[in-house]
């Protein structure tokens, strides 16, 4: 029977985890958990709720909204895209989390010790039979310490703000959407983001002593993908 092991991606936002981790998972036959996707399923909650008000969050509401068994999140697989779709109390919302409404508020929630809590119980509970592809910010330091597999991504800042303008254009329906589009206020999402996620008290962003680096500004899709595989490979053959 061949050995099943667990990869922890973690790493700064908008580098491409996500994406390297989707396509790995598919490669090596592992199932993929986007964690990112859960903490924006969360924010996209409390936006619906009216737990942000014009500073903060109400962390008690939420809170609440959390110990009541009152936010489900899961994924299904699409088989257009082949990959899989998020989804919050049984709705698919994988394209209305990609949002820079929820981008510029994900952080404040993933601050939070009770919703970290809630998402590693579940995280954890995913990759109990191993053959799991995790990214996200703490996977390979809070997640999954005993992973087997840690890569840590990064890139410079506007290289990752590039990306993300260039996503939410290629998704933008309207002439109108693009036009909201802003480079500039993007790219200051992005090192607000790499600040708070680094700062925060609970599991905050950092590279796991054990991790290997890959730095992927100035590599193509499918390099970083043979990278990734030939990391993999190093490590089944260990």
């Amino acid at each position: 029977m061949e050995m099943k092991i667990i990869i922890a991606i973690d790493g700064h936002s908008s580098c491409g985890k996500s994406t390297m981790a989707k396509q790995l998972a598919k490669q090596i036959g592992y199932v993929y958990v986007d964690t990112g996707a859960m903490y924006r399923a969360v924010t996209l909650y409390a936006m619906r709720n009216g737990m942000f008000p014009d500073e903060g969050i109400r962390e008690e509401e939420l809170k609440k909204a959390v110990n009541n068994g009152d936010i489900h999140i899961n994924f299904k697989f699409n088989p257009c895209t082949g990959r899989p779709d998020t989804y919050l109390n049984n709705e698919k919302v994988e394209d209305e989390i990609r949002q820079m409404a929820v981008s510029n508020r994900v952080s404040l929630i993933a601050a939070l010790p009770f919703v970290r809590a809630l998402l590693t119980e579940q995280q954890q509970a995913m990759g109990k039979e191993k053959g799991i592809v995790m990214d996200g910010r703490d996977i390979g330091t809070a997640v999954f310490p005993q992973a087997e597999l840690k890569i840590f991504v990064t890139a410079s800042a506007k290289v990752r703000a590039q990306r993300r303008y260039d996503e939410l254009m290629g998704k933008a329906k309207t002439e109108e959407e693009k036009a909201k589009l802003n480079f500039d206020e993007i790219l200051k999402n992005v090192e607000e983001r790499d600040y708070l996620d680094s700062h925060r008290e609970t599991s905050p962003l950092k590279q796991a002593k054990d991790a290997v680096v890959l730095d992927n500004s100035e590599m193509t899709i499918e390099e970083q993908n043979a990278w990734l595989l030939e990391r993999f490979q190093e490590k089944l053959n260990k």
